[in-house]
């Protein structure tokens, strides 16, 4: 089995969606390795040091040549951008275009590109419809329903083979990590949860389904796991024109972890009760900004915190969503991560940075 990589001090990074949780940890990732690195985002993410933002516009073709000029150099692109759009036929067009724009504006610009690395994720499978085979493998068939990950894939595969370059397609789960004004952030979701109903006094109570707290198995991908995986397929042969599912190892079930979470906060652990949070949390905005007046939060707009309809997708599924990470391990990557253990770490660093309130003991960061 082969070991972990880290991407040759020569390379030039690009990472497309750079703002988000994914491609924010994979700039911090190469950045910190002293790799030059570029981030394509509509604002540069905060508290990140020692790479460059670019704002490039790349749904307009000509735009994105102007302004990754300054990227012509590139060996390796991680293309994290994404648009959401609600209807799924017509997610297609702007994510395809996001995609084709960035590929061939560094061709027209002469990078030296080598290498891809695509995200998609368990929607791939259908996870977002209802049941699906589970746990979930990489040569399982595509679906009929239209899917913008089967697009990208196939023009990413079909550029690879005109001009040269290896590719990697990377599925992970329930990314846990943090971005600001990223709101489909199940890790923002979950830990403004807690941290309303601990203000409040109340026990915690999940807020999904009774069968989905008992009974569903599911998968998170750390961030920063999954940016150490994308350093490693840029350099491992064992990696190239390959699709893998990633997650943090193992799999988790609500009712434990929600007795987890409450322990470390120091609460009383509920019933579930079912409530519809895309309903019931907008209108606590008032109490969000009371949380940031006395806690000294940094002071992030209601709006852009949670998306609670995001929230209420993952916590009321009523199916497991378990991806098989054999192909990976095989492949020769094998970090792991007890995803219980790293959820209350990243929750506990919110807590540190003043994102969130801070779990008892967790020392907070000067103002």
């Amino acid at each position: 089995m082969t070991t972990e990589t880290t991407a040759p001090t020569n390379d030039a990074v690009l990472v497309a969606g750079a703002g988000g949780v994914v491609g924010r940890s994979v700039v911090e990732h190469f950045a910190r390795t002293g790799v030059t690195t570029r981030g394509i985002s509509r604002r540069a993410p905060q508290g990140v040091s020692g790479w460059t933002h670019l704002p490039v516009d790349l749904l307009d073709a000509d735009a994105a040549v102007e302004g990754l000029r300054a990227a012509s150099d590139t060996t390796r692109l991680a293309f994290a951008a994404y648009i959401e759009k609600a209807d799924l036929a017509e997610q297609i067009g702007p994510n395809v275009a996001l995609l084709e724009h960035t590929l061939d504006a560094l061709d027209r610009l002469g990078a030296p590109l080598r290498h891809v690395t695509l995200y998609q994720g368990m929607k791939y499978y259908g996870a977002h419809l209802g049941r699906f085979t589970t746990p979930a493998k990489e040569d399982d068939p595509r679906l009929l329903v239209p899917n913008f990950y089967y697009d990208q894939e196939d023009l990413l595969r079909e550029r690879a083979a005109q001009r040269g370059f290896a590719l990697t397609v990377f599925r992970p789960e329930a990314v846990m990590g943090y971005a600001q004004g990223t709101p489909m952030n199940l890790l923002m979701a979950i830990g403004t949860y807690v941290a309303m109903t601990r203000e409040l006094g109340l026990p915690l109570r999940f807020p999904g389904q009774r069968e989905t707290y008992d009974r569903i198995l599911y998968q998170m991908t750390d961030a920063e796991l999954l940016a150490r995986a994308t350093d490693w397929a840029g350099s491992a042969p064992t990696a190239a024109g390959e699709a893998f599912n990633i997650t943090n190892g193992d799999v988790v079930r609500w009712s434990h972890l929600w007795k987890r979470l409450a322990d470390h906060f120091g609460l009383e652990l509920g019933e579930p009760q079912t409530l519809p949070l895309a309903t019931v949390m907008p209108p606590r905005e008032d109490l969000w900004n009371r949380m940031v007046e006395r806690h000294g939060l940094v002071p992030t707009p209601y709006t852009e915190l949670v998306d609670w309809r995001f929230g209420d997708m993952i916590l009321g599924s009523t199916w497991d969503n378990v991806s098989n990470v054999i192909k990976l391990r095989q492949a020769g990557f094998g970090a792991c991560h007890d995803s219980a253990d790293r959820l209350v770490e990243l929750l506990d660093d919110l807590g540190r940075r003043r994102i969130l309130p801070a779990a008892p003991g967790v020392e907070v960061q000067p103002v």
